[in-house]
């Protein structure tokens, strides 16, 4: 499974994993947002989809099961680096809000930093590839490559 997105300008990305949050990205006050899961679901006919989180609300596991998905609990932002380190950086998109997701944005082949309901830390802005107000959007785009050559292009 891999996903090939063309950016003129740049090396074309080909990508086989989706790294996110769940606390404030994919979900508000701990439940998963409405349209998430249905876009969840079609990507993981692309990518392996691997939620990374702390779970504040301790309610991740249970708002995606049944997905087709794997859940990991992770203590910082360095476990969520390292996991991406351990994938292969160069073949993974990552979505976040949080300062915790910082560094694995910015090694991550494509990184979206997602501005939601919990809104997104200030410094995670500033090392994303690209910025949405919306997870469903942040996921769209994935789902429809075509949007990120056309954000991305130089």
């Amino acid at each position: 499974m891999t996903l090939s997105v063309t950016i003129p300008g740049r090396a074309a990305l080909e990508l086989d994993h989706l790294l996110l949050d769940f606390t404030g990205t994919l979900s508000l006050d701990g439940a998963l947002l409405p349209g998430v899961a249905e876009r969840l679901e079609s990507l993981a006919r692309t990518l392996r989809v691997t939620v990374l989180t702390a779970d504040t609300f301790g309610t991740a596991r249970q708002a995606l099961a049944g997905l087709p998905l794997e859940v990991r609990l992770v203590a910082t932002g360095a476990d969520k680096l390292a996991f991406l380190e351990a994938l292969g950086a160069s073949r993974v998109v990552a979505a976040g809000n949080g300062r915790n997701d910082a560094a694995m944005l910015e090694r991550a082949a494509l990184g979206i930093a997602v501005v939601g309901p919990e809104g997104a830390a200030a410094g995670l802005v500033g090392v994303a590839d690209v910025v949405v107000t919306d997870i469903r959007a942040a996921l769209d785009l994935v789902l429809h490559p075509l949007r990120l050559t056309a954000t991305l292009r130089v």
